[in-house]
């Protein structure tokens, strides 16, 4: 588990005063407990996070107190649209008996022949699954290999994934995770007609042999 040291928030400080003085306001809960209002130190909550994500436990030390060691997850993360760092945070305390729901990051393994000799595009409609286990047995990530994407068309499903002992998917066993297509060809654009230089414009063209409207009749003619 990851070690977080959080603080019970202080009263009457609102959220937005929190941040400026670079704490990041969260949220404690679970089965069997009240909400509990805490506050975490902002570069010492991101580091956590990117450590850890939505599928590592992590340590909640409360205040240092060592009768106040709560495991738990991120749940439900806050993001600024311009700076992309926390600005919220809810966990979810576990209880180590009991099994969870987690989403589990995949990684991809191996090199799709189809991508890499016949130029094909990897589409990858699903990036994780969520798996359900006991806390202990939370896998950081599954690893897939693309190397059985040998054609165009061939397909990766959640049945492929290969899974560590009482580790259950929860996504059906058909759906797709990754497939190869064929690139899309540019389509031929067919260029403008040419109009012959000196043309006049607006003039409708004529019969072949026809001379234009209004002209001279020709020698012999009558």
């Amino acid at each position: 588990m990851i070690p977080l040291a959080v603080a019970t928030r202080r009263p009457k400080v609102k959220a937005a005063a929190l941040r400026r003085l670079g704490s990041i306001p969260c949220v404690l809960y679970g089965q069997k407990m009240e909400n509990t209002l805490l506050e975490c130190s902002a570069p010492v909550l991101q580091k956590a996070f990117d450590h850890a994500g939505k599928s590592a436990l992590v340590e909640l030390s409360i205040d240092g107190d060592a009768e106040k060691v709560v495991p738990a997850l991120f749940r439900d993360i806050a993001f600024d649209p311009v700076t992309d760092h926390c600005i919220h945070s809810d966990f979810y305390a576990v209880d180590l008996t009991k099994e969870v729901e987690v989403p589990i990051p995949l990684r991809f393994e191996g090199v799709s022949s189809a991508v890499r000799d016949l130029a094909g595009v990897l589409v990858v409609p699903l990036d994780h699954v969520t798996v359900r286990c006991l806390p202990s047995h939370i896998p950081a990530e599954l690893p897939l290999s693309l190397d059985a994407l040998a054609q165009f068309g061939d397909v990766l499903m959640v049945r492929d994934i290969p899974l560590p002992p009482n580790v259950v998917i929860l996504e059906g066993p058909t759906v797709v995770i990754a497939t190869v297509q064929e690139q899309r060809k540019e389509e031929e654009v067919a260029p403008p007609p040419v109009v012959a230089e000196g043309a006049a414009e607006g003039a409708v063209p004529t019969a072949e042999g026809a001379p234009p409207a209004g002209s001279a009749p020709m020698e012999g003619t009558k």
